[in-house]
C-alpha cells in the first residue's frame, strides 16, 4: 500500500501563490508518475500536472506558465508551486501516484487539500 499526505493548501487572494506538498510512504516500489489533480464542487476531477520519475512533466492548459510541478525522489515528495492564482483555481487538490501493472495502472490518491482563491 501507498500513503499520500498532502499539505500546503489554504486561502489566498487572487494573484497570490501557494506551494503544495505530497509526501509518499509505504510500499513505493515501482511507483512511477506522480501528479496533482483537482476537483471543484459539481465538476469532475481533472489533471493539473504530472511528473515522471525522470522529470518529464505535463500540465493542463489552464495552468501552464503559472504552476510548476517538481519531485524529490530521495524524499518521495512531489510539489506543486502555484503562482498568479485565480478564483477559478479554487478546488480540492489531490495528490496521485501511479503503479504500472501488467494490464493496467493502479492509482493511489491522497485525501486532498483545499485551495481557495478569493477575488
Amino acid at each position: 500500500q501507498v500513503q499520500l499526505v498532502e499539505s500546503g493548501g489554504g486561502l489566498v487572494q487572487s494573484g497570490g501563490s501557494l506551494r503544495l506538498s505530497c509526501a509518499a510512504s509505504g510500499s513505493l516500489f515501482s511507483i512511477s508518475t506522480m501528479g496533482w489533480y483537482r476537483q471543484a464542487p459539481g465538476k469532475e476531477r481533472e489533471l493539473v500536472a504530472k511528473i515522471t520519475t525522470s522529470g518529464s512533466t505535463n500540465y493542463a492548459d489552464s495552468v501552464k506558465g503559472r504552476f510548476t510541478i517538481s519531485r524529490d525522489n530521495a524524499k518521495n515528495t512531489v510539489y506543486l508551486q502555484m503562482t498568479s492564482l485565480k478564483p477559478e483555481d479554487t478546488s480540492v487538490y489531490y495528490c496521485n501516484a501511479e503503479r504500472p501493472r501488467i494490464y493496467d495502472i493502479h492509482n493511489y490518491w491522497g485525501q486532498g487539500t483545499q485551495v481557495t482563491v478569493s477575488s
